[in-house]
């Protein structure tokens, strides 16, 4: 607990003091209940959790320390963790299931014995940084009707080493509703440059680290309760705050460092399919209107468990709330947005010379977004890897934000087109004239061409154009409602 105590964050030393000085006055802020569910987790592990919280947190906020446990087995977090709980120098209410109901009807329970003006949920692996807490209530307090998320940092899931993260991410997510980090919007990349201190909106929140007004956050519906275990319902939330008129918004001076696990802790009773893809056929049924019919064409998980889900309670929140579409959302809240609209092109996008598809690449980035050369395949019937869209802007995107992206500049040997994450700049922009089936590069106006040795691995090139066959492409549109 000593380095705790000292601190072991070099790396977010000035960034806390910058912040230290923006927070100061923080005794009209209001005290949160802070909520942490485990289920046999390890001791040290939530030691850590605890003792950050405890050593990192002005005493005047905390409200209590409520642990939920979800009918863990393991001895140690019975008896022994009770009397170490009487010991601390807060006030802690630990709650027990006795039979295992989830992390999200946990975290319920958790809400509903909380007496703090905010809630504050943090998983029970992480490590709490100096201002982590006044921080997100100083968005509350601003704004009672706005969800403040912290920069999530990575504890190493082998040594624990704490390491801090890229910052320029906002949360979001892909074709199959995964929650995803994407790069920020360039309006926003710009407005950080003036002060990168100042919270900036996230259209989605990975939903195990916030804090939330408490009479908010049962005013807009807590939780799904017919949601079970764990999954999709931090989308659920980001889409029914966002579009029954709140806000999602990441704190830069909020930092906690969070164990990111090799694969998921969650047993799924029924299998996955019958609790993550049920949760999610909720999600899309409610929230998501004609983009539903999109996500469970090509999902069969979640479409198999689509007639089985009755959401009439959700739909009557969603009318009591007057709340807006997804349409909406999309227009408004994430403009940079990759899924199909009636204004954009859908499609396979097809070279007629070689008969072959144009391909979202499989390797994964750090971000986890798939990156590589822009590469074709035998083009097969609608199958979402080959799907694209066009934006009215030019820009040719795929699931998990990526695009076509090209040198805008000659360089040494051919001009090799990627397949990258979005970024908006003009390397990115597109033209298709439909009458020479040609797909121009708006800069420097060569044409996406296939190189003359043809070999797939080499990837797609630009080139001058030259009208023979291989730079003719054919936009297939397809129905995607």
């Amino acid at each position: 607990m000593e380095k705790l105590k000292s601190g072991t964050l070099d790396g977010l030393h000035i960034r806390i003091l910058i912040c230290s000085l923006l927070y100061k006055d923080f005794l009209d802020y209001p005290k949160a209940s802070i909520i942490i569910v485990f289920h046999n987790e390890a001791w040290s592990t939530l030691l850590r959790t605890l003792w950050s919280v405890i050593n990192r947190s002005p005493k005047e906020l905390i409200e209590e320390i409520i642990l939920v446990d979800d009918a863990s087995e393991r001895e140690f977090l019975r008896k022994p963790l009770e009397e170490y709980l009487v010991k601390l120098p807060v006030k802690i209410k630990l709650i027990r299931s006795v039979s295992r109901i989830g992390l999200i009807k946990a975290r319920l329970k958790g809400a509903e014995a909380a007496s703090g003006e905010a809630l504050t949920f943090l998983d029970a692996h992480c490590e709490c940084t100096i201002g982590w807490l006044e921080s997100l209530l100083a968005v509350i307090h601003k704004n009672k009707k706005t969800v403040a998320c912290p920069v999530i940092d990575i504890i190493h899931d082998d040594t624990f080493a704490y390491i801090k993260s890229f910052e320029l991410h906002w949360g979001a997510f892909n074709w199959n509703l995964q929650f995803r980090w994407y790069t920020l919007s360039t309006r926003e990349m710009k407005r950080r440059k003036h002060d990168a201190t100042q919270p900036f909106p996230s259209p989605a929140m990975a939903g195990g680290l916030f804090a939330i007004d408490r009479n908010y956050f049962f005013e807009i519906g807590s939780y799904d309760e017919n949601m079970n275990v764990w999954g999709g319902e931090n989308l659920e939330m980001s889409f029914r705050v966002w579009q029954c008129g709140g806000r999602i918004e990441i704190a830069p001076c909020s930092h906690v460092g969070h164990i990111f696990r090799k694969s998921s802790p969650y047993s799924f009773p029924g299998g996955i399919t019958k609790t993550l893809f049920a949760n999610l056929a909720r999600v899309a049924l409610v929230w998501l209107d004609e983009w539903s019919n999109f996500y469970f064409k090509y999902n069969e998980q979640a479409r198999s468990m689509k007639e089985d889900q009755n959401v009439s309670s959700r739909m009557e929140l969603k009318k009591r709330l007057k709340c807006r579409s997804f349409e909406w959302y999309l227009d408004n809240v994430w403009p940079q947005h990759f899924f199909p609209k009636d204004n954009r092109f859908f499609g396979r996008i097809k070279n007629i010379g070689e008969d072959r598809c144009l391909i979202k690449p499989e390797r994964k980035g750090l971000t986890n977004q798939p990156m590589g050369v822009a590469t074709l395949h035998r083009c097969v019937d609608e199958i979402i890897e080959e799907m694209f869209v066009m934006t009215s802007d030019g820009f040719i995107m795929t699931d998990d934000s990526v695009c076509l992206d090209a040198p805008e500049k000659p360089g040494i040997g051919p001009l090799r087109v990627r397949v990258i994450a979005c970024s908006g700049f003009s390397r990115q922009k597109w033209e298709y004239d439909q009458n020479t089936q040609e797909l121009k590069h708006t800069t420097n106006q060569k044409c996406l061409d296939i190189p003359l040795s043809k070999n797939i691995s080499d990837g797609l090139i630009i080139a001058d154009c030259d009208g023979k066959s291989s730079q003719k492409w054919d936009f297939q549109s397809v129905d995607w409602k």
